[in-house]
């Protein structure tokens, strides 16, 4: 069975930083595209970003490129998403996704397993 479980969520002022865990258990990161979604109120979940499993390639939303980072640690089988010079409007549910092992994923919907989220808040 599956578990992706995200950490690190809280309130932090707007230029601040926080950092993002999902410590995933029954899959292995290293083989599966991770992703980071996001879901403010009122709004749809959105892309945020992935890396892939075959050559760590990192690919990001416009909202978010040059600020965010994906990384992964396959010895502890976590992917984290250090988040920099927070905005207000990064304020959302963040989310944790997996592939199936060995597999592409491109949008939100090829994406197999889901953590229940971490909120972040950017307060101006």
């Amino acid at each position: 069975q599956v578990q992706l479980v995200e950490s690190g969520g809280g309130l932090v002022q707007a230029g601040g930083s926080l950092r993002l865990s999902c410590a995933a258990s029954g899959l292995t990161v290293s083989r599966s595209v991770m992703g980071w979604f996001r879901q403010a109120p009122g709004k749809e979940r959105e892309f945020v970003g992935r890396i892939t499993w075959s050559s760590s390639i990192t690919s990001y939303s416009d909202s978010v490129k040059g600020r965010f980072t994906i990384s992964r640690d396959n010895a502890l089988n976590t992917v984290y998403l250090q988040m920099n010079s927070l905005k207000p409007e990064d304020t959302a549910v963040y989310y944790c996704a997996a592939r199936r092992p060995f597999n592409s994923a491109q949008v939100e919907t090829d994406f197999d397993y889901w953590g229940q989220g971490t909120q972040v808040t950017v307060s101006s």
